[in-house]
């Protein structure tokens, strides 16, 4: 939590605003460090879920590099951390970005053998390393469909069905391949893994001892406390030995588990049957997963609804019905201008962020290891009017 940040620095960004936790993301990529030094295994920053590339001097440290989701995020991982290794995993790419996309990435993963039998020729002739994202049909999911790349229907990965008959009909296919990656974990813990590796492997082991690297994906809640890393370990140290590859992991949330946070104002109390907060905060604008997966973020100082003396469902000031962080309780009566500070902010939430109704994106903060406050960034009108025309 923040008990030792001062109400000074609480005060000091305008809210609301996001607030980075230097300290802890270092922490986080220490965490990181060790497993791939105990075990060899290489660790990725997933983009997708922590893109704030001012911190990426603190993590360059700890990571061999970053995973992009296309075009945008691969060339902003060359740009910030240029001496790293750049991986890229897109659902479909685009004809006409793909040529500039050679320049940024070194690794390439593909998610169908259509796509692999497009572009694959042209990665391997511009020298980078070639994948197929695979899909071992065993799902670790419960409650979160959304999540579940293994479910039914699933457009991601590969089965070993399809690359079997595509494969026949283009014996030459295995030849592009250096590598496989599978993604099926959410916030998942090592034994989800554990799980997942016979599966891939009764699936896919005949083409392993071919190949030069294995991609865990992310999903893998390494940093959170409780997670068991040893088990991780016995994994990545199982399948390097077995197969004589190079084990890649992709995490996102685990970089940044908690180390962030978002500060927000109170700026009315309206009571109808219950009591309700408005904030300058919003689920719909500044936490998106609140409401897609959904969720209820964690808030320092505070209790489950009923829990303590008061309780207050916080909302957003937008005009959607639905913009709801949750309800909460508190040891005091919450009044116009108190500062609330949400937890787990870094994650998912800048990445998605969104000015709907013209609400302003909030800022961007540091807190660096000092204690001290630095805005990186502040947004305003034209951040809204310039997406629009």
């Amino acid at each position: 939590g923040l008990a030792n940040l001062s109400e000074a620095a609480l005060a000091a960004p305008p809210t609301p605003c996001y607030l980075l936790d230097e300290a802890r993301l270092r922490r986080n990529g220490e965490i990181l460090l060790g497993v791939q030094q105990r075990t060899g295994c290489k660790i990725l920053l997933a983009q997708k879920a922590f893109s704030n590339y001012d911190l990426y001097p603190v993590l360059a440290p700890y990571l061999a590099g970053t995973e992009a989701s296309g075009l945008y995020e691969s060339r902003l991982g060359r740009e910030e951390l240029p001496e790293k290794e750049n991986h890229v995993f897109c659902a479909a790419y685009r004809a006409d970005q793909f040529e500039e996309l050679l320049q940024y990435a070194d690794h390439i993963v593909f998610n169908s053998p259509h796509q692999l039998a497009k572009f694959g020729p042209a990665a391997k002739a511009a020298g980078k390393s070639v994948g197929l994202r695979v899909n071992p049909e065993h799902s670790t999911q419960e409650g979160h469909e959304i999540y579940d790349p293994c479910a039914p229907g699933s457009r991601l990965g590969t089965t070993r069905a399809q690359w079997d008959a595509a494969a026949a009909q283009h014996p030459d296919l295995p030849d592009l391949l250096d590598g496989l990656h599978f993604h099926t974990l959410c916030e998942q813990d090592s034994d989800a893994l554990a799980a997942t590796l016979p599966a891939l492997e009764a699936k896919f082991g005949d083409l392993l001892p071919r190949m030069k690297w294995l991609n865990f994906g992310g999903g893998h809640h390494i940093t959170r406390p409780g997670y068991d890393i040893p088990r991780l370990e016995r994994c990545i140290d199982r399948i390097q030995q077995r197969y004589g590859l190079q084990v890649y992991l992709e995490p996102g949330e685990a970089v940044a588990y908690y180390a962030g946070y978002l500060v927000t104002k109170v700026l009315d109390v309206v009571e109808n049957g219950i009591r309700i907060a408005l904030l300058d905060a919003s689920a719909a604008c500044h936490m998106a997963d609140v409401i897609e997966m959904p969720y209820r973020p964690p808030l320092m100082d505070s209790g489950e609804a009923g829990e303590k003396a008061y309780t207050y469902r916080l909302a957003g000031s937008t005009c959607l019905a639905g913009d709801v962080i949750g309800d909460y309780s508190f040891d005091h009566p919450l009044k116009e201008g108190d500062k609330l500070v949400f937890e787990d902010m870094a994650i998912y939430s800048m990445v998605k962020n969104n000015t709907f109704n013209g609400i302003c994106l909030p800022s961007i903060a540091l807190r660096k290891e000092d204690g001290s406050i630095q805005v990186i960034r502040r947004f305003g009108y034209q951040d809204f009017k310039g997406r629009l025309s």
